[in-house]
C-alpha cells in the first residue's frame, strides 16, 4: 500500500523552491484541496503544490462510491481509535512526503502541510515525528489525536497555524481550543483564528490568514 495518486500545481518559475503538500477531508480526494493551489500561490510562486488522494477508500460511503478517500477509518471516533489510525498512515504519508522532497530536491525547512478536517488531524500526527522539522503546518477545522508517549520530548516542534468555523458541526470549534491548548503547553507556536458563524468549510478570511502564515514561514 502506498500513496501513488495525486493532483499538483507547478510554480511558472521553473524549478520549486518550496513544497506544500495538500491533504483533504474523510470522503474526499486530492482535486478537492488543490483548487486552493492557484490562490495560495499568488504569494508563494515559487511553491510546487501537491495534494494526494488519501490511500483507503473512504468506508462511510456505499461501496464502489467514486473518488472517495480516507486517511483513515472514522467508524470509530473515540479518541483512542482515531489516534491509532493515524498512527497506522503515519508511515504511508511520511514516505509519500519523503519522496516528493527527493523528486524536487527540497530540504524539509522548505516543506509545509496544509490539512482540511481528517488531512488536518493528520498532518497534526504526522509532522511532528518525520525525521526533520519541517516549516509549518496549516490546519483547517480539524483536531489533535494527542497520546501521551515517552518520545513527546523527541517531536520536531514547527510553527503551527489553526484555522476553525465556530458554527463547525462536523468537527466542533471546541477542537481547536483544544488542539491550541494542548500544542501550546508542549512547546508549540500556535496561530490562527476562530469565525463567527463559518461551519465546516474554508472561507476568504481563511485563506487569506492561512496564505500570510505561508508567506511568512518560507520567507
Amino acid at each position: 500500500m502506498s500513496i501513488s495518486n495525486f493532483y499538483e500545481h507547478a510554480p511558472q518559475s521553473g524549478k520549486p523552491e518550496q513544497l506544500v503538500i495538500l491533504l483533504h477531508g474523510v470522503g474526499s480526494n486530492g482535486q478537492d484541496l488543490i483548487s486552493l493551489a492557484p490562490i495560495l500561490a499568488q504569494g508563494l510562486p515559487n511553491a510546487m503544490f501537491i495534494s494526494p488522494d488519501a490511500p483507503f477508500a473512504c468506508d462511510m460511503v456505499p461501496a464502489g462510491y467514486p473518488n472517495a478517500y480516507q486517511w483513515f477509518s472514522l467508524q470509530d471516533r473515540s479518541p483512542e481509535a482515531m489516534l491509532a489510525g493515524a498512527q497506522s498512515v503515519f508511515p504511508l504519508v511520511e514516505e509519500f512526503i519523503e519522496a516528493q522532497m527527493e523528486r524536487f530536491n527540497i530540504s524539509a525547512d522548505k516543506v509545509a502541510l496544509v490539512g482540511f478536517s481528517q488531512g488536518t488531524m493528520t498532518s497534526l500526527h504526522v509532522a511532528p515525528r518525520l525525521k526533520h522539522e519541517i516549516a509549518g503546518i496549516l490546519g483547517y477545522s480539524g483536531a489533535l489525536l494527542w497520546g501521551e508517549t515517552s518520545d513527546n520530548a523527541a517531536l520536531q516542534r514547527m510553527p503551527i497555524h489553526l484555522i476553525h468555523g465556530q458554527a463547525d458541526d462536523v468537527v466542533p470549534v471546541q477542537a481547536w481550543s483544544q488542539a491550541k491548548d494542548t500544542l501550546t503547553s508542549n512547546g508549540y507556536k500556535v496561530s490562527g483564528h476562530t469565525t463567527e458563524g463559518l461551519t465546516h468549510s474554508i472561507d476568504q478570511a481563511g485563506i487569506d490568514s492561512g496564505a500570510a502564515f505561508l508567506k511568512s514561514i518560507f520567507s
